[in-house]
């Protein structure tokens, strides 16, 4: 027996072991501190050694328990960035993915997967009122946002052949309140992040039609290529959705392709379809599992309409990789329409998720985050000490802490946002609204309830004193 095999019983121990430390850890999350009690060095000092030579075997079991101490505890008072909660049905079920370790790269490398990951597709699309929308799973809303523009590129200048030679400069556009991803993926795509428009937005930080009107306009009196639009339903800061409907027929009036950022919030479609009336129009959409479908890392998904664009992006078949039948479905393969070819099983999870909850408890979850949102954002309108810095669209709520200098409200509330994350009772992250430091609770957590939110205002105001007190 070769050293690295794991006979059947040997893998039945270990996964015993490992599942019980996982149950342990599950038992005990409502009651760990959020933030871990360590230190950049301790971490370095405790994770950071030499790749043993020699095997230590189950011993290696104990470093396991040692990564739990040292990892944040995504509990239900957990409300930074926007970062689904990890439900426990679909992370079990991963297991078996990693075992079976198919390579979805097309069905005659992994039939079973390739259907599954294009039924779950299927189900998320009409989930969201896309019915017909084709599409793929990524590693996020990042990777999904690249794609989608790289298909808006390859509609209008076909670059992948002879590069970006076209004479006219090629121009997106977007909100002010975009997310990253949308320069950086101009950026790898060689437009070029001074080639994003940043639109201005109203009050409700939606971005504003006339504005994209005529900044269109613009450039095309200056020579410039309209490339395509991004909308974003549900921005990363506040959750604002931008009026889809009306960016759909200036995208149609000027021929431009129109991308739907919606990695954020386009899955509350499930619960809210009338918000997001106008993404059914789009060419692409962007979506995250392991955001509102509270799924583990990693799990986005890309939609897209029409299936031409994503082969002219992405179909570059070396011999060894054709396909030898012409059945449509044995002839299918993911790497002609994405730029991955190595896929793990991302589906599995998902698939088990959907199938062992059902879509009315994942639409009630929702619901339940957007309904405590709203009851977060009036528990802080009633405190005159908090002051809500935006509209709760979704379910990001963000607001700041009054009583200083209006000369130092933003290191007053950086500094609080430190102490209250270092109390380990909840856990908040930030935004800059109209230049002004915000904290900010995003709720996209299954196992968030009423009593949670109901201490938020509390714990502010408590870590507002220490952090008084120590200065």
């Amino acid at each position: 027996m070769h050293p690295l095999e794991v006979s059947p019983a040997q893998f039945r121990t270990l996964a015993n072991e490992i599942t019980e430390i996982a149950t342990q850890y599950l038992q005990a999350l409502d009651s760990r501190p959020i933030a871990p009690p360590t230190t950049g060095k301790q971490s370095l000092d405790l994770f950071s050694s030499p790749w043993p030579e020699q095997p230590e075997g189950t011993q290696a079991l104990a470093a396991l328990t040692q990564i739990i101490e040292h990892t944040r505890a995504q509990n239900a008072r957990f409300w930074g960035y926007v970062l689904g909660s990890a439900e426990p049905a679909g992370a079990a079920s991963d297991l078996l993915a990693s075992v079976l370790n198919q390579n979805v790269t097309a069905w005659r490398s992994s039939p079973a997967a390739v259907i599954i990951e294009k039924t779950v597709v299927g189900w998320l699309a009409q989930a969201i009122s896309c019915p017909g929308f084709q599409g793929s799973l990524t590693g996020g809303g990042s990777s999904a946002n690249l794609m989608g523009l790289a298909m808006a590129r390859e509609r209008k200048l076909a670059a992948n052949a002879s590069g970006l030679r076209n004479a006219a400069q090629p121009v997106v556009y977007a909100s002010a309140e975009v997310h990253m991803s949308i320069p950086k993926a101009l950026a790898l795509l060689g437009i070029g992040r001074n080639n994003l428009r940043l639109i201005a937005t109203d009050q409700d930080f939606r971005m504003l039609p006339d504005g994209l009107e005529s900044a269109i306009k613009q450039d095309l009196a200056s020579g410039n290529l309209p490339l395509a639009v991004v909308a974003s339903a549900g921005t990363v800061n506040t959750g604002a959705i931008d009026p889809l409907t009306d960016i759909a027929d200036i995208a149609q009036r000027f021929d431009l392709w129109m991308h739907v950022d919606g990695a954020y919030g386009a899955l509350a479609a499930i619960a809210e379809p009338a918000s997001f009336r106008g993404m059914e129009r789009a060419d692409s959409i962007s979506l995250d599992p392991h955001k509102w479908l509270y799924q583990s890392l990693d799990c986005g998904c890309l939609l897209y309409r029409n299936r031409d664009p994503v082969r002219a992006a992405f179909s570059h078949t070396g011999d060894y990789a054709k396909s030898l039948s012409d059945d449509p479905i044995e002839s299918f393969a993911f790497f002609d329409q994405s730029m991955e070819l190595s896929r793990r099983f991302r589906a599995l999870r998902l698939w088990f998720s959907l199938r062992y909850h059902g879509l009315a408890a994942f639409r009630s979850a929702i619901e339940k985050d957007l309904r405590l949102a709203r009851r977060l954002a009036s528990s802080i309108s009633s405190c005159p000490d908090l002051e809500l810095m935006a509209p709760v669209s979704l379910s990001a709520v963000c607001f700041r802490y009054r009583p200083a200098p209006e000369s130092k409200l933003d290191a007053t509330n950086e500094s609080l946002l430190k102490t209250i994350n270092g109390r380990g009772r909840i856990y908040l992250s930030n935004a800059t609204l109209h230049g002004q430091f915000c904290l900010r609770a995003c709720l996209v957590n299954h196992r968030t309830r009423p009593a949670d939110v109901d201490c938020v205002v509390d714990e502010v105001l408590q870590s507002a004193r220490q952090l008084a007190s120590s200065s």
